[in-house]
């Protein structure tokens, strides 16, 4: 066992890794920070399922007054918490629901990015050679595309829908994951339990989902939580710009009308609730995946 790293040697079989993995997660448990973003990612996604119970009316209804007439750019009352927009609508019904669309396009978006970009850096890094060239020079094709210039041609010749923006998302946002996946994969394969398992006579695959895998798992959880946060602000931008899913209620599609009607400035009742939000829930994954990375890398956790 002489010239044998001591962290390689707690990390030969697979499922220690796992265990491993966790311990990783109650380590997070460990910082008031995490727990902080934890509350607030669970409160949004509580607001999320609720949402349609919780909105006191229709997000696209106008509301009128006792005369007929349209309750148009009302403060916040008792009868509108949150008061109503240019259009008449109610805006807490608007918001409560700009939180389905929020967390609807960040996990799915995050699911697939961190699908793909961790298909690209495992094969990529583990096999190496031509594998590797071929794989690394479609990623950087795909990084020399510029962001929101093709986000907004993209999602414009797609047609504004949900479904067509995380398309779009997943398309953009894999790359850099790819990369930085490849790296952690490249390390991993020189560990001595994976020469040991080679030597051994154990599969491609056996190696990948068993000691590759698992040890990098700390790397794919901090691109996946970043890529929820590049999402919805993704998603954000383009329907500021007016790109957005018209049947449905976004807080960006909301800042877009409270702009396009002239009341960015003066509606603050109807701006700062879903600025305020989309600054909360990207802080609160920035608070996650820091106190993962720093629970979980123990030079970071020693300082």
């Amino acid at each position: 066992m002489s010239g044998v790293n001591p962290s390689d040697t707690g990390l030969i079989r697979g499922r220690s890794a796992w265990s491993a993995a966790g311990e990783s997660l109650r380590l997070l448990m460990r910082d008031s920070f995490a727990v902080a973003g934890l509350t607030v990612l669970v409160l949004f996604v509580l607001m999320a399922i609720f949402a349609p119970m919780l909105a006191p009316h229709d997000p696209f209804k106008a509301m009128m007054t006792e005369t007929g007439r349209l309750a148009r750019l009302r403060p916040p009352s008792a009868e509108h918490l949150l008061g109503t927009t240019a259009f008449g609508n109610d805006v807490l019904s608007q918001f409560l629901h700009g939180f389905r669309v929020a967390l609807l396009v960040g996990l799915v978006a995050a699911v697939a990015v961190g699908f793909i970009s961790t298909v690209f850096g495992v094969i990529s890094g583990y096999f190496g050679g031509l594998v590797d060239d071929t794989l690394m020079r479609i990623t950087d094709i795909a990084l020399s595309i510029p962001t929101l210039p093709f986000s907004i041609v993209a999602v414009a010749l797609l047609g504004p829908s949900i479904e067509n923006i995380i398309l779009v998302i997943t398309v953009l946002f894999w790359r850099n994951g790819a990369r930085i996946i490849r790296s952690a994969v490249l390390t991993e394969r020189e560990r001595i339990y994976v020469k040991w398992a080679r030597a051994a006579g154990a599969s491609h695959l056996h190696i990948i989902l068993r000691h590759i895998l698992p040890n990098i798992l700390r790397v794919v959880f901090l691109w996946v939580t970043m890529s929820v946060a590049f999402a919805i602000l993704t998603e954000a931008s383009l329907s500021f710009l007016g790109l957005g899913d018209p049947t449905v209620i976004s807080w960006g599609q909301m800042l877009n009308t409270a702009f396009t009607s002239g009341n960015l400035r003066t509606a603050w009742w109807w701006v700062v609730p879903p600025s305020l939000a989309l600054v909360m829930l990207v802080s609160a994954l920035y608070l996650i995946g820091r106190a993962y990375e720093e629970q979980t890398n123990p030079r970071l956790r020693g300082r």
